[in-house]
């Protein structure tokens, strides 16, 4: 889930001071003394990111009625900068206002990638429909894609926002409007109203699905890493951020919903008296909870050890799980509100309890696409969001290398029963095995719901990583084929990883579409390898092969 919070930075007449320092230090520095100087830190690059605010407000189209605010930065170790901006328009969130701004190692602005090059001005910032009439259209949505389900406990908060994001800039109320079902299970649909005219702009599904030791359900004995307290072991990692998992008891709430208690922990965190934790049986409580902890255990480590990111938001601070949750809860969800996993036990026919590794990841990944390039979760862009944690997951799965949960190219294979009526949620090497995503792009696809749009590009990660044809990998059969009739070969996971990984973090932003995903990924296969090199190739081959470029 994501909520847009009102950016908080420095007006760019603030900028100057920083402005003014880094052009003192560029004129007293030769080329020599520059090249020679120490690699730049996060807050030298900031400085410098700054400066570039001030100097290119125009390209950037910044102007005195806008704010920014850093989301994040990334240094590469070259010395080559990537600061990644939020904006505000006379204090109000700009939707699809977004940018990175791109740094030599001197700190000499190169370019930048713009969510929208639309320029934003408003003649009011005051709406003609009201709050409350904004939230009565949101619930009225809400129970319109519920329809013949029986909701409860319906709330309904708007936000006055600035889209930018569907043509000319306008006043909009983004109203997260959520409810319980008859079961009890949270609901939840983000709605985007015109502020002038009362038209629904936009909707789209809030919750982002998925779908010592310890002996989980799926993955076997794993190792834990656990906190004593007292005589008690703790379910909660000191060595990764403190990352915990508590016990939800079947109860739900409105926390993970962006309501008033997303800050409230679970209700009691696992302990152990002598931290050997489960029995590999749901019968077990602390088993799903041992499932939960080592998700969250490898893919920080994925993370960390292959792409030097230290926890979720790149800040060293953990998440936590909460499992158990609901009353036969077929879902398990990211929340960025409480920065937590929520999973569910599932009814038994259908799934089991949503804790197994790739969905873990796939949900954690979520949390890092919130803190990078934000792909909001509608259209083409939110099929990106989709496939990049469905592509993390199952990267995530290959790296564990657990015998036990062997890696797979199928995502949440471990939690489907018979009932489900196939062995996977989704299948990347051919998407539409599922019967509903799509293996190709066309100009439909961004009217699919974001779990069945991302096939395409899941198919894109297929082809590069394992090439066309029929293939056998850890005892699975793929057979991907291509939608132009070509043969594409692949380059491997490992290359696959650091290629989405830095076109994610450096440049996608909120409305990246299809055509804008096989820029940033030719892009990041050009830093990495060289434009002449077979990865770049490769990249724009396995794209055309999926139907884009």
């Amino acid at each position: 889930m994501r909520r847009i919070r009102p950016a908080r930075g420095s007006r760019l007449a603030t900028a100057g001071i920083a402005a003014t320092t880094a052009a003192l230090l560029a004129a007293a520095l030769s080329p020599a003394d520059a090249a020679d100087a120490p690699a730049p830190t996060r807050a030298t690059a900031l400085e410098n990111a700054a400066a570039a605010l001030v100097e290119h407000a125009a390209k950037l189209g910044l102007t005195s009625a806008q704010d920014t605010s850093v989301r994040d930065v990334v240094v590469d170790k070259d010395g080559t900068q990537h600061v990644r901006y939020d904006r505000t328009y006379r204090q109000l969130p700009v939707l699809g206002g977004d940018f990175v701004v791109h740094l030599n190692r001197n700190g000499g602005y190169r370019t930048a990638n713009r969510a929208t090059r639309t320029p934003i001005s408003l003649a009011s910032i005051t709406p003609k429909l009201s709050a409350p009439e904004a939230a009565g259209l949101a619930v009225d949505a809400l129970r319109a894609a519920h329809l013949g389900e029986t909701l409860s406990k319906i709330t309904a908060k708007p936000l006055l926002v600035v889209d930018a994001t569907h043509g000319t800039p306008k006043l909009a109320w983004q109203t997260n409007a959520v409810a319980r079902d008859s079961l009890g299970n949270p609901v939840a649909r983000t709605v985007l109203t015109d502020a002038a005219t009362g038209d629904r702009i936009d909707a789209w599904d809030t919750i982002e699905t998925a779908s010592g030791d310890g002996q989980s359900l799926y993955g076997g004995k794993v190792p834990l890493e656990t906190t004593l307290s007292g005589s008690t072991y703790q379910l909660k990692d000191p060595t990764r951020g403190g990352t915990y998992t508590g016990d939800a008891a079947n109860k739900t709430d409105l926390c993970a919903l962006g309501t008033v208690c997303v800050s409230r922990a679970p209700s009691t965190v696992f302990t152990d008296a002598d931290n050997h934790w489960g029995t590999g049986t749901a019968s077990d409580r602390s088993s799903a909870a041992v499932d939960a902890q080592y998700g969250t255990d490898v893919t920080w480590d994925y993370y960390k050890n292959v792409h030097r990111r230290n926890g979720i938001a790149g800040d060293g601070k953990g998440s936590f799980n909460r499992v158990h949750y609901g009353t036969r809860y077929n879902n398990a969800f990211w929340d960025d509100n409480c920065f937590c996993m929520t999973y569910g036990d599932g009814d038994g026919t259908t799934f089991g309890p949503l804790v197994s590794l790739d969905v873990a990841a796939h949900e954690m990944s979520h949390g890092v696409t919130s803190k990078t390039a934000a792909l909001r979760y509608s259209g083409e862009s939110g099929g990106l969001n989709e496939a990049t944690s469905d592509i993390f997951g199952t990267l995530v799965e290959w790296y564990a290398d657990n015998s036990a949960d062997p890696g797979d190219y199928l995502i949440g294979e471990k939690i489907v029963r018979s009932g489900f009526g196939r062995e996977a949620l989704r299948y990347m090497d051919k998407p539409s095995k599922d019967g509903k995503s799509a293996d190709c792009w066309t100009s439909k696809v961004g009217s699919l719901d974001v779990h069945y749009s991302s096939g395409v590009a899941n198919h894109f990660a297929y082809l590069l990583a394992e090439g066309s044809g029929p293939k056998t990998l850890n005892g699975v059969g793929y057979n991907s084929p291509t939608c132009n009739g070509s043969t594409v070969p692949g380059i491997g996971r490992a290359k696959l990883g650091k290629i989405w990984y830095r076109a994610l973090t450096v440049y996608m932003t909120s409305t990246t579409n299809y055509a804008g995903a096989r820029t940033a990924t030719l892009n990041a296969a050009r830093d990495l390898y060289g434009a002449g090199s077979a990865e770049y190739g490769a990249v724009g081959a396995a794209w055309k092969a999926v139907g884009v470029g």
